[in-house]
């Protein structure tokens, strides 16, 4: 007995098409080139839970902070835009579009710790 194929329209009557990530620092669509997840308690200090973020605020965490200070201070999205430069970066980075990339650069904050 051979069993009949759906038609296309039943297929696409029941396919829901995922939902856009959006950044929870800087609330942008985060296109599929520039999604990083990122360990909300640094992998290294046994952190599971990981949260998708635009690449740019990913680096930018890391170029701000160290595992230490991660894992004690800012392991939650919100304690991260407590800190003064991590806010003014999120002020200037909303106003780009969702694929803006620039190099990102350690911070003089980070150089001057290690």
């Amino acid at each position: 007995m051979s069993m009949a194929r759906k038609h296309k329209q039943d297929v696409v009557s029941w396919y829901q098409q995922p939902e856009p990530d959006i950044c929870p620092l800087c609330h942008r669509l985060i296109p599929a080139d520039q999604r990083d997840e990122h360990h909300l308690i640094p992998k290294s200090r046994g952190g599971r839970q990981t949260q998708a973020l635009h690449r740019i605020c990913h680096r930018q965490i890391h170029a701000l902070f160290d595992e230490a200070e991660l894992e004690k201070s800012y392991s939650t999205v919100e304690a991260l835009l407590e800190h003064p430069q991590m806010e003014k970066f999120v002020k200037w980075v909303r106003k780009k579009p969702p694929g803006f990339y620039d190099g990102t650069r350690r911070s003089n904050r980070r150089k001057e710790k290690g």
